[in-house]
């Protein structure tokens, strides 16, 4: 497992943070589709992998949630969302993005670099979910 990266650590009041690794990557993705986004997918299609796309590409309406941003060290911070109905199931976990070897989705960013955003999860403590 990758270590937190340097913006969202997963530290007190966060809902998600970012390793090192993906952030490396999403920097990379970056440079080549300019600023970025992730959607939390639902368990359609892919699973549930989170979903990297250019910002703007993936319509957010008033059913998604906005969990936090990730900073990847880039002029702009990378929203991160998920479902409202999805949300209401996950609302004490905590989520970090990191990225393993593997061929990801066909439509995530990262499908042809032969890595995969991967979600890592654990609860938040009565304190983190108070401060969110």
């Amino acid at each position: 497992m990758g270590s937190p990266g340097t913006g969202n650590t997963g530290g007190t009041g966060e809902r998600v943070a970012v390793t090192d690794e993906a952030a490396t990557l999403l920097g990379k993705l970056r440079e080549q589709h300019g600023p970025l986004m992730f959607h939390q997918s639902g368990g359609c299609c892919d699973g549930s992998s989170p979903m990297c796309c250019p910002a703007g590409e993936f319509r957010i309406g008033d059913a998604d949630v906005h969990l936090g941003d990730l900073d990847i060290g880039a002029p702009e911070q990378v929203p991160v969302w998920m479902s409202r109905v999805q949300y209401e199931l996950w609302s004490h976990t905590h989520l970090t993005i990191d990225v393993v070897d593997g061929r990801g989705s066909g439509f995530s960013l990262e499908a042809p670099t032969g890595r995969r955003f991967f979600i890592r999860s654990r609860l938040m403590t009565d304190e983190e979910t108070e401060q969110t």
